[in-house]
């Protein structure tokens, strides 16, 4: 690798970590809607709170924004034509910056979408996987949190069966991560206090659970 290289690449990294860095949740809450989510519901700066301080139009944006980060950085090489290292070492410094946002006084989001849009850009039918048992676990449990966590644990599953060394040991290391980062609503869907979204089965029975009380 020679020094133009060096420096090309070093620029693409912080390109890459800048983009994850956009608090997308507080800037649309900020600049459309005068709020501030993270003083708001969970606290949280992602799409769910997002959907829950702000509604479903501002929730979807967020999530396009913040799966549009992990995207773009991913695909940075190919803008550059640089190829000098995994595209995937872009989309995780994306990860970082969604995560730990020079913006936000280095804290941020659960890096759920951001990941996601890592793997749009790299592995489409993989995030077609994940976004199909997201989608259908949302249905059955109305939990946004465990249906992230099981199909983040289904797609690190499903790379063990192709030849892509590189991109198993970043899904078991980005599934440890979003595990960890959900340990306390880990907590509250043990004890029955999730929050969840205002459809799908599970919330239909844990209503009707209520009105029996």
């Amino acid at each position: 690798m020679n020094s133009n290289n060096i420096e090309q690449v070093i620029l693409m990294l912080v390109i890459a970590y800048l983009l994850g860095a956009i608090p997308s949740g507080v800037w649309i809450g900020k600049g459309f809607f005068h709020i501030d989510i993270r003083r708001h519901g969970s606290g949280n700066i992602g799409t769910t709170n997002t959907y829950r301080v702000l509604g479903p139009i501002a929730g979807t944006i967020v999530m396009a924004m913040d799966i549009s980060k992990g995207a773009i950085a991913t695909l940075l090489p190919f803008f550059f034509h640089n190829f000098t290292i995994n595209p995937l070492v872009f989309g995780l410094a994306a990860i970082l910056g969604h995560t730990f946002s020079v913006f936000d006084r280095f804290k941020g989001g659960k890096a759920v979408a951001t990941s996601a849009g890592m793997l749009l850009a790299y592995k489409p039918s993989f995030f077609f996987l994940a976004a199909g048992i997201w989608l259908l676990l949302i249905l059955l449990t109305s939990m946004v949190s465990l249906a992230s966590m099981v199909a983040f644990t289904c797609t690190t599953l499903a790379t063990f069966f192709i030849n892509d060394l590189f991109l198993s040991i970043l899904a078991i290391v980005l599934t440890i991560f979003i595990f960890y980062r959900h340990r306390s609503n880990i907590g509250r869907i043990m004890n029955g206090t999730e929050s969840m979204v205002p459809f799908g089965l599970g919330n239909l029975i844990r209503k009707h659970q209520q009105s029996k009380e």
